[in-house]
């Protein structure tokens, strides 16, 4: 690559969105819809077809979102749904395929999301999502995104089933933990990228506590709504939010940002 190339804005553009509350709010719904997607496509379809085509789906969403000269609303957010749908369905293969239990998995994706970060850090020298442009640092974001939704998954079933809180409780529990790294961050105790990331990681779990216990029969603890229409009706709220934010001018954004991303 030329030193013209490496300067071009199209490859320096960041590609990721604003982190904003209506970020946060959207990341939160991706992850409750991925995991009642999950459910349901594996109760309707034979289970490996289902990975086999979420996996396909996934790469054709990545690949379009990697080859996009900017960040892209419909585009990125797509992106995040079929990772959030494919996560899912990786830390379900090693529970209920494997018979992996779930602190095993939890621990695994954990060392995953450890080693992913450090390598990052190590190549970048940064974790801040502000540097992810096109090429190696947007292939770190994306595989970082991916370990943090499988890890998520892990953690929610395992606070749900393992540990018997139910998915209820473990919701309002991962609702409090989200408040954590921004209380610490305001204190000083925590910087805004360790922030960000934790509370990333958190919103898997806290999403998906709210969807299962919205879909999953009232035997075990749900509204009995069923995976199928939950799936359907936060995929609904997902796009009309999306479609908003992708009408608010950059600008305004910038001005509304989440003090977790800023430095």
């Amino acid at each position: 690559m030329t030193v013209h190339e490496q300067t071009r804005p199209a490859l320096l553009a960041v590609k990721v969105p604003q982190v904003t509350a209506l970020f946060w709010v959207i990341k939160v719904l991706t992850t409750g819809m991925g995991e009642t997607a999950s459910d349901f496509l594996a109760r309707t379809i034979d289970p490996p077809v289902a990975v086999a085509g979420a996996a396909l789906a996934l790469a054709g969403a990545l690949l379009v979102q990697l080859r996009s000269d900017r960040y892209r609303t419909g585009v990125y957010w797509i992106a995040v749904v079929m990772v959030s749908i494919f996560g899912t369905m990786a830390a379900d293969v090693l529970h209920v395929a494997l018979g992996i239990p779930y602190a095993i998995s939890v621990l695994f994706f954990a060392f995953a999301l450890v080693l992913v970060l450090g390598v990052w850090y190590r190549t970048e020298r940064t974790l801040s999502i502000h540097t992810v442009t096109r090429g190696r640092p947007e292939l770190f974001y994306w595989a970082t995104v991916l370990v943090t939704f499988a890890l998520g998954t892990a953690v929610g079933d395992l606070t749900a089933a393992t540990l018997g809180w139910g998915y209820l409780a473990s919701g309002l529990v991962f609702g409090v933990a989200i408040a954590v790294p921004a209380l610490l961050f305001r204190v000083g105790r925590l910087n805004a990228i360790a922030a960000f990331w934790a509370a990333y990681v958190i919103t898997r779990p806290l999403g998906a506590s709210f969807a299962d216990w919205m879909g999953v029969p009232t035997a075990r603890g749900g509204l009995g709504w069923g995976t199928g229409p939950v799936t359907a009706g936060w995929a609904l709220v997902i796009v009309v939010l999306v479609a908003v934010l992708a009408t608010i001018p950059e600008e305004t954004l910038k001005r509304s940002v989440s003090r977790f991303s800023r430095r």
